[in-house]
């Protein structure tokens, strides 16, 4: 006698059978296959979704394999490879790259009137200064993703946003952005202005003028700090909406600001010297002068990872501080013009980037001083793109000079003023990304890709 299914155990069993495989139930050789065709960072990624994965990766040596593949470099001893530091292995690509890679170089219209300034975290990149209105771009798609306007007859002095703030999170395989409590906060005429995702905005103190004339400022959660005219900074919290803290730190205007993750910020001044000071003290920590009178400070930059502070200033002069010492370590002519900005990656120890009126991007040794390469533009279209968010971009190549070179013998028109550098990496590390703006309306993005080979011994 046969036995009768009834309707709802064939419709339990025709839905265990179309049950999708999850990732858990792969064995080992399955999991090896699959992570055997991904790329050296996305293999970083994997090793850090769960204890499974990484065990497969360390135990198998996925990272060392695809370090060997990455640059063509076979073992040919029996001896096991070492671990791998990645973080310095990219350092290294990274540097390569900046030296001796290929530049193609992006460029795209970003506003209708002229601006000066960029930052730019975990792929966003947010312009203005200049025009009525602040822009924040997807590198991916060069889409514009958010605009964010002025209050009436104010202007723009510098605005920041807060990393911190841009939220990854996973949603089955995938890694989005969440930007539920993204917020850029502006220094507008003599107020601070908070933008939220949602469209709000707020503006402290009520009355403008209630402070100095601010000409520069910055911001980490919870905290902003704006450098004025009358030599103070000024520390604010954002969430009290309050002056927490006026230190005097020159004796002449505040011209630029860099903050630190413990607290200590750096300011220069139209003097040429750097303040190093902390906000929970009304007086300086250290005041650091230059060895050579060489103008004015025109930016500040903080290394985590070193402890070293970089200025440049008006006469071309980029200086390096010890903050353990409080000491100036080197300071050399890397311009015969002003310096306008100078940015390197977070946790790179090695070289940085300096780029200012003479529109030339040079790359200079972090511990020497020493300029290492020095870039322009073609001054030849090689295409143009349309990108699906109807962004026109031209693509151009991007070429080296010697540093003998004399600079006002090359057209101007392929070395525009670059007023703001914003530095980054991309995902699979084989080239950095450099925001530099000009005083025109344009937004120029250099990608260096690495051509030659990086050796990496065993």
């Amino acid at each position: 006698m046969g036995i009768t299914e009834t309707a709802g155990e064939s419709s339990a069993r025709k839905t265990r059978r179309r049950a999708p495989t999850s990732f858990e139930s792969l064995d080992t050789d399955i999991l090896c296959i699959i992570f055997s065709f991904l790329d050296l960072f996305d293999l970083v990624h994997c090793t850090v979704v769960c204890n499974s994965w990484y065990a497969v990766i360390k135990k198998l040596k996925l990272l060392q394999s695809s370090c060997r593949r990455m640059h063509q470099v076979g073992s040919t001893s029996l001896e096991q490879p070492r671990e791998i530091d990645v973080e310095d292995f990219a350092m290294k690509h990274h540097k390569m790259a900046l030296l001796r890679g290929r530049i193609e170089i992006e460029r795209w219209e970003a506003h209708s009137h002229r601006f000066s300034q960029c930052r730019m975290k975990k792929g966003l990149l947010l312009t203005g200064v200049g025009d009525k209105v602040m822009r924040l771009w997807s590198l991916n798609s060069y889409k514009c993703m958010e605009v964010y306007s002025l209050p009436d007859a104010a202007s723009l002095v510098d605005f920041d946003f807060d990393e911190s703030k841009v939220k990854p999170f996973q949603v089955h395989s995938f890694v989005k952005l969440t930007f539920k409590d993204f917020e850029v906060v502006g220094l507008v005429g003599t107020r601070i202005s908070i933008w939220r995702r949602n469209g709000q905005r707020s503006i402290f103190p009520s009355r403008e003028g209630t402070i100095p004339k601010g000409l520069c400022m910055r911001y980490i959660d919870p905290e902003a700090v704006v450098g004025c005219e009358d030599g103070t900074a000024r520390v604010f919290d954002m969430y009290s909406k309050t002056c927490s803290q006026i230190i005097r730190t020159h004796g002449g205007p505040i011209t630029c600001l860099s903050l630190s993750d413990s607290q200590l910020f750096l300011s220069g001044s139209s003097l040429g010297r750097v303040t190093v000071s902390d906000p929970l003290l009304d007086q300086p920590v250290a005041m650091l002068k230059s060895t050579i009178t060489a103008g004015g400070i025109q930016t500040i930059c903080f290394n985590q990872g070193s402890n070293l502070a970089f200025s440049g200033t008006t006469a071309g002069y980029v200086s390096c501080w010890d903050l353990r010492k409080m000491r100036q370590v080197w300071e050399n002519r890397v311009s015969p013009n002003v310096v306008y900005s100078i940015q390197q990656l977070k946790n790179d120890t090695s070289v940085m980037v300096a780029g200012g009126i003479d529109g030339v991007l040079r790359v200079v040794d972090q511990k020497s001083g020493r300029v290492l390469s020095s870039c322009i533009m073609d001054d030849k279209v090689s295409t143009v793109l349309r990108r699906q968010s109807q962004v026109v971009v031209e693509k151009r190549r991007g070429k080296r000079v010697s540093q003998d070179v004399e600079i006002d013998k090359i057209e101007r028109k392929t070395r525009p003023q670059i007023s703001c550098i914003a530095m980054g990496m991309k995902k699979d590390s084989s080239s950095s990304l450099f925001f530099k703006l000009s005083t025109r309306t344009s937004v120029e993005c250099d990608c260096v890709s690495a051509e030659v080979k990086c050796f990496l011994t065993s």
